[in-house]
């Protein structure tokens, strides 16, 4: 086990690897590319964009500029373009933020993705199910910025609801359970907006994952013994069929971080979703790159913690 878990380290480590080198080249290639800045910006004096130059080692070769930045990103050195802030700083601000709202999506895409498959798979080919995959359909294909913004209009602007941000504005709890609940509040419903899509998916994944065990022969030898329908659904079929859900854990981080970018930003929520936002309208190129890696990075955890879990469950895929 600890082999398979340091082969995949490794593996990830390579992919980061090439992520960062494909980010940078791309940010490079962008119209404009790391001096853009200096662009935007025509009245700065000629010794502010020498020093701008120098300090973001635009003067060298490509292949120095990257091995240069991330030099400086590891050790905490990289600073932002547009207020000289460590990027490292900024990010550290906001990923704890984008953490919880992920969290809770995920918790959200399987709390209610598993159930609604279950109940599908129970009734399979009746009026319940048609009527479950048809909403299944309308949530998959529902753009979330429309559904933020048709919600933003209801609960902002016709029952004065508090949604954006982390917190209530100007309001002062008395208590920490007000706080709590008023912060789980704020995350909830971009959270369930950002996870309506996979809770449909994960619906779908688990109604046909059911079905096929379903069909299994050690299935139908279970029921030809005389157990109990439900207890062969249930302690026999399901059991077996929510295994390779696990695998979905990977699968969905990417859309959630990447959803996160428009989600927060509709809410003014402040995480690195949004603060990728404005660093592309503020073309800060050192936190574009920095951003880019920890995403990657983060999404190729989700993916390390998929693969583990799913080796401890399914010991064959430890041989391969």
């Amino acid at each position: 086990m600890m082999t398979y878990i340091i082969r995949r380290l490794l593996i990830s480590l390579v992919l980061v690897f090439v992520i960062s080198v494909i980010s940078f080249t791309i940010l490079k290639l962008t119209p404009g590319g790391s001096q853009l800045w200096l662009q935007m910006n025509p009245k700065i004096s000629q010794a502010a964009k020498e020093n701008y130059v120098r300090k973001y080692h635009l003067d060298r070769p490509l292949y120095e500029q990257y091995w240069l930045m991330m030099r400086d990103l590891f050790r905490g050195e990289l600073r932002s373009s547009k207020d000289e802030r460590p990027v490292i700083e900024k990010i550290g601000e906001r990923l704890p933020a984008t953490l919880r709202l992920n969290l809770v999506a995920l918790l959200l895409e399987f709390g209610f993705g598993i159930p609604w498959g279950v109940f599908a798979a129970r009734h399979w080919n009746n009026w319940k199910d048609r009527f479950g995959t048809f909403w299944a359909f309308v949530f998959i294909a529902m753009p979330g910025f429309w559904l933020s913004y048709m919600l933003c209009m209801f609960l902002v602007g016709y029952l004065g609801m508090p949604i954006l941000g982390m917190s209530s504005f100007g309001v002062d709890y008395g208590n920490r359970l007000e706080t709590f609940l008023d912060g789980l509040w704020h995350v909830l419903i971009p959270a369930a907006i950002l996870a309506l899509s996979g809770v449909a998916v994960i619906s779908r994944f688990v109604r046909a994952s059911t079905l096929e065990t379903l069909g299994e022969d050690y299935i139908r030898t279970a029921r030809a013994k005389g157990l109990d329908p439900t207890m062969v659904f249930y302690k026999h079929a399901l059991r077996n069929s929510l295994r390779p859900v696990i695998t979905m854990v990977g699968s969905l981080l990417p859309a959630l971080i990447g959803g996160a970018v428009i989600i927060e930003s509709i809410f003014a929520y402040p995480g690195i979703g949004r603060l990728g936002f404005e660093a592309v309208l503020e073309r800060d190129y050192p936190l574009l790159v920095a951003l880019n890696l920890v995403t990657a990075t983060l999404v190729l955890l989700g993916n390390l913690i998929a693969d583990v879990l799913y080796a401890v469950v399914d010991p064959r895929i430890r041989l391969n």
